[in-house]
């Protein structure tokens, strides 16, 4: 029989079917590749075999030795267990079954030498091990012993008799049946530079190693094959859009840019915001297609650098869009691209999902009618019944990290040629974490803030200090300016500890309004219309105090407040808090951000607290919440993609792996675009056939 990686466990001779029908069912393990991807979570050491009398007490996963010398059936019904005594010359433990009771009664005769492994509790004064591995003891197992792998499992696997042993063996079955054809997709090139094993030894390690040091350089081969072909692919994106992909040329620099430049505008740009849109400039003028990801910390002036390279497009003859995660975010991003362009003969419209269905259809005639330059909207954009009659440039502002095939969604509602794409990110992102992200894309940075701006006074508050907080707030106040105050959840729930909206928006208006402070609330589940009268209402100072959760966390933009308090700071990321402190501080008044917390943190909690206080630089504080907290936790990386297509590799500890398969990608694309040299063939077949869900070529 020929077997490959996708070939279905079922099909293969000899296995234990009991097994493969529960790795299917409870754990989606159906195929070769599944179960010998199916890693240990840890491994112990069975090298090593404890005589019962030096076993010292609990202290985790241990190997025994000893006698059975009596064993018994105790209690009836769900409470029945078998005990047997494991006897040294001067002491024994307790073995217990719960499950199997009769079989391991059959099996066991007393008198003979076991080996128990298994982890050691003490019950009362009695030393005791429940369900372990239960072995005749023989003379080979001290020449055979060796380091076993212990792997995540589930109620109903683990009632499988030895669960654990069962595991090992079927992967032991389906390694030996399936190992000597394995095609390694890379070569003699990367053992050399990358210090990588061939695929075939790190797929056998990584189970059944003989020191741990095996362990290590097994995963570093499979980590780096994950790494290196996810690159790959970015990589060849790159090539793609810069060689492949015609684009729209920009030629003219035109009057709506020239006014809004030289005339309209009330302040300078900063010389981080005129270097990028040169980047721009020169991408949109060259006939191929821009792919440009537009970073910039809070506040520095991304959306404007957006707009002009919309106006470059308007100038040529083309429509523009601008793509939002949330439609209080689209909102804002209208209402200020319609107050730059108010002289500027710019047409500016706004699609949103709670758009009426009138005025949705009008819409969508002025738009193929190219009526519309810039349409603002949510992913309402990429809805099959939007389209555009001469689509120049798309803006997606990526807070909720759209990936590769969602941008080409927006692609295609361009014409003949494709349109330009920038994507702005509001939290800037890692270095590493940022191939991952976005490799298929070149990078520009705004690093640095407009003149004027004065640094948040960031400080860390107790539960305890609440009412010199507040104190604190109605000084900002009576200065005329506004404050937030934001919490982690809409409803109180038990399990979590942390303040409601609700009743923490009652404290507040009992505070405040007695004193002449008007308060709004902002929460999710309010309909459009309620989110955008409190945000009309709070932007022209009718209400001084913004009670709201994260929703105010991108798109906010109201310079005339000074204060931004967090209750329960302690449930944020570092990230997410520093996006909250940036809606803040852009008036160019002395700002203040608090973070309330209680006493009580976990050092981790902590550290978090400590780096926002320490700094105001996003880039550091991306930083920080990757070593902290960890990709998946980062504000939406979890919906681009990053949690699936890393099964392996952890990307804030294995940066230096990830930076190395980039290397190897970029270098082998550069000598080899398409993968067409005869050296490369394997490589061009592994990148294919992940790119359809399989991660290893066939066997055999």
């Amino acid at each position: 029989m020929n077997v490959a990686f996708e070939t279905p466990l079922k099909e293969i001779a000899g296995l234990n079917w009991e097994l493969v029908r529960l790795l299917e069912q409870e754990l989606h393990i159906a195929t070769v590749e599944e179960a010998l991807l199916y890693l240990p979570f840890r491994y112990v050491d069975r090298r090593f075999f404890v005589p019962v009398d030096d076993v010292r007490g609990p202290d985790g996963m241990v190997q025994v030795v000893g006698v059975v010398s009596q064993m018994e059936i105790v209690g009836q019904g769900r409470k029945q267990r078998l005990v047997a005594k494991l006897q040294g010359s001067r002491r024994s433990i307790d073995v217990v079954w719960f499950r199997g009771v009769r079989f391991h009664y059959r099996r066991i005769r007393i008198g003979s030498r076991y080996v128990a492994f298994g982890k050691m509790d003490r019950f009362g004064s009695t030393l005791t091990m429940t369900h372990p591995e239960f072995d005749l003891y023989t003379e080979e197992m001290q020449k055979t012993a060796r380091i076993e792998g212990v792997y995540s499992s589930t109620a109903k696997i683990n009632r499988l008799p030895q669960a654990q042993r069962a595991i090992a063996d079927l992967i032991r079955s389906v390694a030996n049946v399936v190992l000597m054809g394995v095609e390694d997709p890379l070569d003699e090139r990367f053992y050399v530079r990358c210090g990588l094993i061939p695929l075939r030894r790190a797929l056998w390690d990584v189970h059944f190693p003989k020191e741990f040091a095996e362990v290590e350089r097994a995963l570093k081969r499979l980590k780096f094959d994950e790494a290196f072909f996810v690159q790959l692919r970015l990589q060849q994106f790159r090539v793609r859009n810069h060689t492949l992909n015609i684009g729209i040329e920009f030629s003219r620099v035109g009057n709506r840019f020239n006014k809004l430049y030289k005339e309209e505008l009330p302040f300078d740009l900063t010389r981080a915001q005129k270097r990028v849109l040169h980047e721009m400039h020169d991408d949109m003028r060259s006939g191929r297609q821009m792919n440009r990801l537009l970073q910039g910390d809070v506040g520095s002036g991304k959306t404007l650098v957006a707009l002009f390279s919309m106006l470059l497009a308007v100038d040529n003859g083309y429509q523009s869009c601008l793509m939002a995660p949330t439609e209080i975010l689209a909102q804002q991003h209208y209402s200020t691209i319609k107050r730059f362009t108010a002289n500027i003969g710019v047409t500016v419209a706004l699609l949103t999902g709670s758009i009426k269905r009138g005025e949705r259809e009008q819409l969508r005639a002025e738009l193929q009618a190219g009526k519309i330059d810039i349409l603002i909207g949510t992913h309402a954009l990429i809805e099959d019944d939007i389209s555009f009659n001469n689509l120049g440039i798309v803006v997606v502002d990526e807070q909720h990290r759209f990936g590769v095939d969602q941008r080409a969604t927006l692609w295609a509602k361009g014409t003949n040629r494709l349109p330009h794409i920038l994507v702005m990110t509001a939290t800037p992102i890692p270095r590493t974490l940022s191939m991952t992200l976005y490799g298929d894309l070149d990078v520009s940075v705004i690093d640095e803030l407009p003149p004027g701006r004065k640094p948040i006074k960031t400080v860390h508050v107790y539960e305890e200090q609440r009412a010199q907080v507040y104190e604190g707030v109605l000084r900002e106040l009576a200065k005329g300016r506004q404050a937030y105050v934001v919490y982690p959840l809409i409803e109180e729930n038990e399990k979590m500890d942390f303040a409601s909206l609700e009743e923490g928006f009652v404290s507040l208006k009992q505070f405040f309004e007695p004193r002449g402070y008007l308060l709004a609330m902002l929460h999710g589940r309010m309909s459009p219309d309620e989110k955008n009268y409190a945000m009309r209402a709070f932007s022209a100072n009718r209400v001084q105090v913004l009670v709201s959760t994260t929703v105010v966390e991108v798109g906010v933009d109201v310079p005339n407040a000074t204060v931004m308090l967090i209750e329960s700071a302690q449930r944020f990321g570092l990230s997410q808090m520093h996006q909250l402190r940036g809606r803040v501080g852009r008036g160019g008044e002395e700002s203040y951000c608090l973070l309330m917390t209680p006493y009580n943190l976990s050092p981790n909690t902590r550290a978090r607290i400590e780096t926002m206080v320490r700094t105001n630089d996003g880039f550091e504080i991306a930083e920080a919440d990757l070593r902290l907290r960890g990709p998946g936790d980062i504000d939406g990386t979890k919906q681009s993609g990053v949690a699936t297509q890393f099964k392996l590799i952890d990307v804030k500890q294995d940066c230096k792996l990830i930076e190395k398969a980039n290397a190897e990608a970029k270098m082998l694309i550069q000598e080899d675009p398409l993968l067409a040299k005869p050296e490369n063939a394997k490589i061009k077949s592994e990148l294919a056939r992940r790119a359809l869900g399989s991660r290893y070529s066939k066997i055999g």
